[in-house]
């Protein structure tokens, strides 16, 4: 059933009043509890950041920028404030709309229609082994990879749920909007990764990640929504348990002994103990690359997710980053800063990283 706030259906085409239709969506989306994001015209990423914040990058938590209300950042801008939307969109109609997934409880199925070759028999559906008996002909996007999973657990497929708010993506793809339940923060991942993934060619947008609200218009097309529900409905129990199996919950805390001996401390540090420090670690590393996010295009992104990756490989040689962790943090932050472009992120990463974990990073930051 449509929300009883409802989507301002005149969107496209009409503006509300005294504003522009970017404008109205923005609002209403906010209006929703879905924190919302300007995008830079015509395009899938955020709007970029001020010329300080692009000539001198540093983490969101230092920027002055965002207390001050002003857009960087990408998702770190995200707001509901309404006089906030009124100004940026009311002096930037151009700009498109993004809404953070993680502050709002979402978790969106995105699955991706590009014609590519399959990949091997293992990655088309990650932990379900495929036999080579079995006729893959004609599997050749997210829509078919949705349908198999779903199919396998006997339910029919997100990309057919009448009961949820389903947005088609201007390249043929289509958007799946979910309500998380209990405060779960479930991870983003990208289809193509060798790591976390949910299927060949679905992309999950969660904590971490922004997706394109109903009704904004890039270059390539206008997304909009499939029928006139227009509420996400609540996260499929076999679908969250999929997601649990593939690796999207978040880690456990792992608590440390009060009498462990060091080296089995260490041990349970290196795991998950110390959150906060392996948090911060890895937030400076890839401060420049979620900055180049706020590039829509160019800012040496090849040779800073590079670098990036180096060093996280460097630390993970050392015992000082624990392994799948960075690695997820490391595809999750390039997959926001260049949206569509993870294949050859994932090319440039594990280059990186099989370079940096052949050199560890010792305590002062040398490479052995």
């Amino acid at each position: 059933m449509p929300s009883e706030l409802g989507f301002p259906h005149s969107i496209p085409g009409q503006s509300a009043p005294g504003g522009s239709v970017a404008e109205a969506t923005a609002s209403w989306c906010a209006r929703r509890g879905w924190p919302v994001l300007p995008l830079a015209p015509g395009r899938k990423t955020p709007a970029g950041n001020c010329r300080d914040c692009r000539v001198h990058p540093h983490p969101p938590s230092e920027c002055p920028c965002l207390p001050a209300g002003r857009w960087c950042h990408g998702f770190h801008a995200a707001t509901l404030d309404q006089d906030r939307i009124r100004r940026w969109w009311g002096a930037r109609p151009d700009f498109g709309i993004g809404v953070s997934c993680g502050p709002a409880d979402l978790v969106v199925i995105d699955v991706d229609a590009h014609p590519a070759q399959p990949p091997a028999r293992d990655r088309i559906l990650p932990g379900i082994p495929i036999g080579d008996h079995v006729d893959l002909t004609g599997l050749a996007n997210g829509f078919h990879t949705l349908a198999v999973l779903a199919a396998l657990r006997g339910v029919p497929s997100p990309a057919e749920d009448t009961a949820t708010l389903r947005v088609r993506t201007p390249s043929g793809g289509m958007h799946i909007w979910y309500r998380a339940s209990g405060s779960r923060r479930w991870q983003s991942s990208v289809g193509s990764s060798p790591g976390r993934a949910l299927a060949w060619q679905v992309d999950v947008r969660a904590h971490g990640s922004y997706i394109i609200a109903p009704g904004t218009t890039t270059v390539h097309g206008t997304y909009t929504m499939v029928d006139s529900v227009d509420e996400p409905a609540p996260l499929p129990l076999w679908l969250a348990e999929e997601l649990e199996r593939t690796g999207h919950a978040p880690a456990p805390r792992v608590p440390v002994p009060p009498h462990a001996p060091p080296r089995a401390r260490q041990a349970v540090l290196a795991a998950g103990g110390g959150r906060d420090q392996v948090h911060h670690m890895l937030a400076s590393v890839l401060a420049p690359v979620e900055a180049c996010g706020q590039v829509p295009e160019g800012a040496g992104f090849s040779g800073v997710l590079n670098r990036a990756a180096f060093t996280v490989g460097g630390l993970i040689a050392a015992g000082r980053l624990p392994h799948t962790e960075a690695v997820q943090a490391l595809q999750e932050a390039a997959a926001t800063a260049r949206p569509g472009q993870e294949r050859r992120s994932e090319k440039i990463i594990r280059s990186g990283l099989a370079a940096g974990l052949k050199r560890p990073l010792d305590t002062s930051g040398r490479r052995s």
